[in-house]
Order: C-alpha cells, then structure tokens, then sequence
C-alpha cells in the first residue's frame, strides 16, 4: 500500500459515521464532457459529493507542453492555466479532470486536495513527484480508448491495403481510377498479410483481437509483456523487432514513449523493412524519425504510411510528409469516440466511489 493511500485511508477513518458532503470540483473541456462525469458520479457516489464542473474549451483551442513554460517543467501536456485551476478547485477534496495543469504550485496550494482522477491512460499533466510529497493519490483511466484506437488501425490498415483513400482522392480530383483493377495495382487483403504489431498493451492487445478474425497472419514484438494463452492457441506469433520488420506486410505501432522506444522507426529500421510494406501509427509520434520516413516514402523504399500522431502538433503546413502521395495523416483523432468518454467517467467515478468507501484504488499511478 502506497503512503499516499494509507494517508487516504486515515483521513476518511477520521470522518467515519459523519454525514459529511465531500466537495468535488470537475474540470472537462469539449471532448471529456464534464456532463458526462457528473451524471456518472451521481449514480455511483449520491449524496455524498457536491459536485462544481466547468468546461475547457478543448480540443478548439490547442493543447499546451510543460516544457515551454517555467514552473510547468513536469508536465508534459496540459490545458489552462495553473492560477484558473487553484481559483476554481479551492477547497475541494476530489478533483477529477481530463487536462488541468497540476504543478507542484498547484498542490502547494490546494492543501485540501486529496485525490485527483485523471481521465486518459497516463497522468501527463500532473507532478507525480508533487503529488507524492503532497500526499495526494493520482488515479487514471488505462485503456479508456483502447478500443477506439485498434478500431481506427483496423481502419487505416483498410483504407491503404484496399486503396479506399487512393481511389476517394483520385474522384476527387475528377479521375475515375479502373486502373486499380489492375492485378499489379489491385489491392491485398487481409487474410493474406502478415501483420506486425509493436506493443501488446491495451490497445495492441485489441488489434491482435480484431486482427485475428481478418485471416491475418500475425507478429507481435513486446519485450515486457507474454502473450495471452488464447492469442497463442489462435497462432499468433512472440517475435523480435528485427523478425517483425522484415516478415511483415503492415507494420502498426503501439508502444509507450520511452528513451527506448523515441525514433525507433529510424532509418535502419525502415531499411529493414519490405519495400512495398505500410507503416500505421496511431501511438506517439516520438516512436517514428520522420525525416527518415519521409526519404524512405520519397524514394520508394516503403510502400506507404498512415500517421495519426505527430511529434508537433498540429503539424506545420508546410511539413514535407503532408505532400507525398502515398500518406495518409488524420489529426490525432483515433482515440475519439463518444464511447471514450462514457467509459473514462465510469472509470474515474469507480475511483471516487472506492475513495469515498476506504477502499484501494484500482489504477493509482
């Protein structure tokens, strides 16, 4: 049991028998609707809490980084400004939020502040190291969008491997393209591929699951993780990085940010790659070198790439990438889906319930 969960337990069997009203502050923004966690924690919580929300404005207005601002140095993304989040929290005990910068500044200042539910997979926009010397517990909702992203691959995978995009583009452009029917330009399916698959988290694992009622034949590279019994008896084959680039026909990424996974699809790695192979990544765009990409794409070496996460967001206007024909880019938007939402406000409701009723947390961070 962590120190910040045994201070946790203390302070509720100090308030044991009293009716007290616990006081929770709810920050959402257009996307994680603050709506959505209030109903929520009303059905699961009642009476118990009096809850104040408000509403960021986003994704319409841009996402911020920690280390472009002093005193913000241990986030590394967030929304708003830390004063806005002090002024609006004040003396609530329960914070549950989507993006709100929380700074050590932040905690220092709230001293009645005791748990904070983040609504996404990691605590980015939150001092863990603050949060610890605060003694407050920081919860999160691990694999609230799992299930969007692998849908959204499956997408990708789609819409390069059955020309779905190339042949929207060219009626666009006024081009009917019957030359697709071309045995040597028709499309592959999946039943024939070989599918590589970076990263057996929640959202590898799901891909994996979708995959496998495609046909496909299927690699998957996670130095850290075993595969599932069922995924094993399916055929489902544990592979090497190495192994996976060159066997497979569609490369899709799904690992962490890490100081070992930050460029590792570099220019040796694409080198090693088929030369009519796609690259998808719907994970973090530190995994890829884009400037190596982008050779490889321009010189025919690689087949094609889907990219739905960048390095820098948005993506400059000018970014060689968004001129070359055979790419496909969406702005982030894999993991957007209504039922993200439903899902992160029952996650982060669960951890207010078990709060409020002494009981550990499931996902402390």
């Amino acid at each position: 049991m962590t120190p910040a969960v045994t201070r946790m337990k203390r302070a509720l069997q100090s308030t044991t028998g009293s009716a007290m009203v616990r006081q929770t502050a709810i920050i959402g923004d257009r996307f994680m609707l603050p709506s959505a966690f209030e109903q929520r924690l009303r059905a699961v919580c009642g009476e118990a809490i009096a809850i104040r929300s408000r509403q960021d404005e986003w994704p319409d207005a841009p996402i911020e980084h920690g280390y472009a601002v002093p005193g913000l140095e241990g986030l590394k993304e967030y929304f708003g400004a830390p004063d806005g989040v002090v002024d609006f929290v004040g003396d609530a005990e329960i914070l549950v939020t989507h993006l709100a910068p929380l700074p050590r500044s932040v905690f220092a200042r709230l001293p009645r502040l005791r748990l904070v539910a983040v609504a996404r997979g990691g605590p980015v926009n939150v001092d863990m190291a603050a949060a610890r010397e605060f003694g407050v517990l920081v919860v999160n909702a691990p694999g609230r969008n799992a299930s969007a992203v692998a849908e959204f691959t499956l997408g990708a995978i789609l819409a390069e491997t059955r020309r779905i995009r190339a042949g929207h583009e060219a009626l666009r452009a006024g081009v009917w393209r019957g030359d697709l029917y071309r045995a040597a330009l028709a499309g592959r399916e999946l039943s024939e591929l070989t599918v590589g698959v970076v990263g057996y988290g929640h959202i590898g694992t799901r891909v994996v699951t979708l995959l496998r009622a495609f046909g496909a034949r299927i690699l998957v590279c996670d130095p850290y993780v075993a595969l599932r019994a069922e995924d094993l008896a399916a055929g489902v084959e544990p592979v090497d990085f190495a192994q996976l680039l060159a066997e497979a026909d569609v490369v899709t990424l799904h690992a962490r940010v890490t100081a070992k996974t930050t460029g590792m699809i570099d220019a040796r790695a694409l080198a090693r790659m088929k030369p009519d192979a796609l690259l998808i990544n719907t994970a973090r765009g530190p995994l890829c070198d884009y400037d190596a990409l982008y050779d490889a794409l321009a010189a025919g070496a690689l087949g094609g790439a889907m990219l739905e996460t960048f390095a820098i967001e948005p993506v400059p206007p000018d970014w060689p990438l968004l001129r070359l024909p055979n790419v496909t880019l969406t702005p982030h938007i894999a993991g957007a889906s209504l039922r993200t939402v439903t899902r992160a406000a029952e996650q982060a409701a669960e951890e207010v319930r078990r709060y409020l009723a002494g009981e550990a947390p499931l996902n402390p961070c």
